[in-house]
This record gives C-alpha cells, sequence and structure tokens, in this order.
C-alpha cells in the first residue's frame, strides 16, 4: 500500500509558504533598511541630539551624545536620556574611527559612510528610502489583491483568542503554527511592521522634507512638529531594529538552513485552515513542535 493518497479534485493542493513576491520584498527590504539605517546614523551624527516639538531647544534634549572631559583629563562619550545619564565611552558619544578617537555620536562602523560627510549620507539614505516605498507599495497592492494578507497575516478569532498562549509556548522555545502557517503572534508582529511601523517611517521620513512640508504642512502638525517627527523616525528606527534582532534569534533557534532555504525556494506547501463543515471533516496531518514553525 502507498503511503500517500492519490490526489484527486477535492484533495487540497496547497500553496507555497512564501510565495514569490513575498521572499523578493523580504530580500529588497534586508538591504534597503540595512542602507538607510546606517546612512540615517550618518545624518543623525550631523546633530546627535533629539527633541520634542517643532524647534530645536538646545537646552533641553530628551536624547543627546556627547563628550566632556572627566577630572582626570580624559575625553568620556556620555548618552543622556531625560535625567539618565550613562558613560558610553568607545561606542557612543566618544569613539575610535580610522585610528584615532573622536567625538561623533554613533560609531564609525555603524555609519555609511564610516566617515563623516552628511551629503553622501543624506544620498544613500533618500535613493534606498525610495526604492524601499516603491517595493513596499507594490507589495501591499499584491498582498491586497492575491489574499496574501487574508491568507497568511490576517488574524482568525481562535487565534487572537490564542496570543497568550503563543507567547508562553515562545518563551518556552515551543514554535508551531497551524498547517505549516504562521501563528498568531508571528502574524500580529509582521502586521505590526507592515501596517505600522513601516508607512510611520515613510511618513515622519516626508515631515522632515521642507518641500513636502509646503506641499502639505498638515502632516507636520498631526505630528506635533519637525522635531517631534524626527523624534519618532528614530524611534521606531530602533523598534524595527529591535524587531530585526528578535526576528534573527527566532530563526536561529528553530533551524537556520531550513528557513533560509525557504526564503530562497518558497518552503514547503501549506493549507488553509479547512472551515468546520461538518464533525466527519478530516484536518491534514501536519509536522509538529519545532518542524512547523517557520520564523521568516
Amino acid at each position: 500500500m502507498p503511503d500517500t493518497l492519490p490526489t484527486t479534485a477535492s484533495t487540497p493542493r496547497g500553496r507555497r509558504r512564501h510565495p514569490l513576491p513575498a521572499r523578493l520584498w523580504h530580500w529588497v527590504n534586508l538591504w534597503c533598511l540595512v542602507v538607510m539605517l546606517m546612512s540615517g546614523l550618518q545624518i543623525f551624527n550631523a546633530h546627535p541630539a533629539l527633541y520634542w516639538g517643532s524647534a530645536s531647544h538646545f537646552d533641553d534634549p530628551w536624547l543627546e551624545l556627547y563628550a566632556i572631559r572627566a577630572p582626570d583629563g580624559d575625553i568620556r562619550g556620555q548618552t543622556a536620556i531625560g535625567p539618565w545619564v550613562f558613560d558610553t565611552t568607545g561606542v557612543l558619544g566618544y569613539s575610535t574611527a580610522n585610528g584615532q578617537e573622536q567625538v561623533r555620536g554613533f560609531p564609525a562602523w555603524s555609519t555609511l559612510p564610516s566617515y563623516q560627510y552628511l551629503s553622501m549620507g543624506r544620498l544613500w539614505h533618500f535613493f534606498f528610502a525610495w526604492l524601499f516605498a516603491g517595493a513596499g507599495a507594490l507589495f501591499v497592492l499584491y498582498a491586497l489583491l492575491s489574499g496574501h494578507l487574508r491568507h497568511d497575516l490576517w488574524l482568525s478569532g481562535t487565534q487572537w483568542r490564542g496570543l497568550g498562549r503563543d507567547l508562553l509556548d515562545h518563551l518556552r522555545l515551543r514554535f508551531h503554527g497551524p498547517h505549516g502557517g504562521y501563528n498568531g503572534l508571528q502574524k500580529l508582529s509582521y502586521l505590526g511592521v507592515l501596517l505600522v511601523a513601516l508607512p510611520l517611517m515613510i511618513v515622519t521620513g516626508l515631515c522632515m522634507s521642507p518641500t513636502f512640508n509646503a506641499a502639505a504642512p498638515w502632516l507636520l502638525e498631526l505630528f506635533g512638529g519637525r522635531q517631534s517627527a524626527r523624534s519618532i523616525h528614530f524611534i521606531v528606527a530602533a523598534a524595527l531594529v529591535l524587531f530585526f534582532l528578535v526576528h534573527i534569534a527566532m530563526v536561529l533557534l528553530s533551524g537556520p538552513w531550513r528557513q533560509l532555504k525557504g526564503m530562497l525556494t518558497g518552503g514547503p506547501r501549506v493549507i488553509d485552515e479547512p472551515a468546520a463543515t461538518s464533525t466527519t471533516a478530516t484536518t491534514p496531518t501536519t509536522r509538529s513542535g519545532r518542524d512547523q514553525h517557520d520564523a521568516s
């Protein structure tokens, strides 16, 4: 007897876990976000402080990277967040670049270019920002028209109710998803990035453009001024870096080679959850435990 049943008209064939447009967008996003982060830090270093409101109140930043001369004569890097001040010598405020100690916000290895070059940093940042925005708009259009958003990313009622369980399972390193698909916690995190964080990055970035301010001054007012938009832009960028680090950690914990292969080839086929039309309906056999999870 064969181990598998013959495919019939009523047998669901499923679809690739990662469709081609999602895979392309994943890799385009990777390089766009890396370049935009590093060039954005280059821009930030031109004035390494953040404020709330419409103007830079130099005496009242909520975040500032700077250097001071200590009582013993040494120069120390400082990071101030509100009333709290931390010594970050060697990383933030004062670090080594090309073998020389320099007063600079973020270190040379984290900026593009590595040396202080504001205009070049802006060129890198704006070029990849438009590439990122265009690719994102095409992906959202695809996700809406193809049903990818509804099938793969939108949470069912059961998944909404099971978010607490999914969180506990992740903390216990027990990864799973229905029929090889994403679980509720994964879907919620991806929706947060796709529908909240990325659009907010784009809109707050536009708020820092004088030309766009003249065309749509109401948008700047919506965020409370240019400096508030700059602060929100920075906070969302930090949140995306945190998401990226957690994402990489989940990939490493759940099988990096399988995850990488899935994001290159599309991965195994998955079957949508069947509607409960009768008590005799069969449920497709799925893999359990770590084999069901895909952090990509």
